[in-house]
């Protein structure tokens, strides 16, 4: 007889843990929301400005990217900067090659004329912290790699700006984000040039609830469910929020003093659950002297800028992902 497996732990729509340990990741919820997590396959021609292609960079692990490059222009210079990216979902869930990440990135390389290297990031429970940091640092080391001629990749030798690395992460993607730019500052990176760092409405929280957690309003890309749940499922066993990984500006991380960092543009929404943790952030980085700079959309939420469907809808939200596009586009060529 076969038994049959038993839930034990649910986020509501995107994941649920099974007791043998499985994980199925189909949405369940607003149709409309499973459209933005369907995968784009990655296509030579170009479509929508840009061409992609999936590498894997590391044949042990299976660690793999999706690369962006925007048609060139003829004003473009010969070498153009790059953008690492790491995607969101609280360590958990998402891929990047999902159409909520294809439909903005692709926008985004087209604005900034940059590269875009996506990384395909281990997944918590399965993969729980610190993997999808240890994914990220090692996709930095790749591209020391390529740029130091030791593993040819056509596509960056060609077109990439070595010098000019951004990194760049979408919610618990922005955590990664202060993760490998804190650990670069002690690593020889050379050709390599770290330029800036870029956490657009980082997964930054703490033990004890923020104001902003209690009083702003839920939305379909977060909730208090899924931020703890997912905390839960991420973070080492027996670890709260309070870990350096969530709570960087926290008495468990290093001093923020003692970091080698590059310029930063922290990106806040103004109705995210997690407005006044990233600004605890922003400020604890200031008041220790890095270069940082804050942007704050008005009246949009936790990743705004991924939801097409609203995008196409609200005015309102378009024009901050106009605006978001812009002052990303402005800081990479700023640096």
């Amino acid at each position: 007889m076969v038994l049959e497996k038993k839930v034990i732990e649910e986020v509501s729509g995107w994941l649920r843990l099974f007791d043998d340990g499985s994980v199925d990741r189909t949405w369940t919820g607003d149709p409309g929301i499973e459209s933005m997590a369907k995968p784009v396959p990655s296509h030579d021609q170009f479509i929508d400005g840009v061409s992609t292609r999936d590498l894997i960079i590391n044949t042990n692990s299976g660690l793999a990217v999706r690369i962006y490059i925007p048609k060139r222009n003829p004003d473009d210079a010969d070498k153009l900067p790059l953008i690492l990216h790491f995607h969101g979902g609280g360590f958990c869930i998402s891929q990047p090659d999902w159409y909520m990440y294809y439909h903005i990135y692709a926008r985004l390389v087209c604005s900034a004329r940059a590269i875009c290297v996506s990384v395909y990031l281990p997944l918590a429970p399965e993969h729980r912290l610190p993997a999808a940091c240890e994914a990220s640092y090692a996709a930095l080391l790749w591209l020391r790699s390529v740029a130091r001629g030791e593993l040819p990749e056509p596509w960056l030798d060609v077109n990439a700006d070595f010098r000019r690395v951004f990194l760049i992460g979408d919610s618990a993607g922005g955590n990664l984000v202060h993760e490998v730019a804190a650990r670069a500052g002690n690593e020889d990176l050379e050709p390599l040039g770290l330029a800036g760092g870029v956490t657009i409405h980082p997964g930054f929280v703490r033990a004890e609830r923020s104001k902003s957690e209690l009083e702003k309003g839920e939305s379909e890309f977060l909730t208090l469910e899924m931020l703890d749940k997912f905390m839960g499922l991420a973070l080492p066993i027996g670890s709260s929020k309070d870990h350096p990984i969530t709570c960087p500006m926290g008495s468990a991380a290093p001093p923020l003093a003692g970091l080698k960092l590059p310029p930063f543009l922290v990106v806040v929404a103004e109705e995210d659950l997690l407005r006044d943790t990233q600004m605890e952030y922003w400020e604890a980085m200031k008041k220790e002297g890095k270069e940082v700079e804050v942007l704050i959309n008005p009246g949009v939420s936790h990743c705004f800028y991924l939801n097409k469907m609203g995008l196409d809808k609200h005015p309102h939200a378009a024009a901050q992902a106009h605006h978001l596009i812009a002052a990303i586009t402005d800081f990479i060529k700023s640096h």
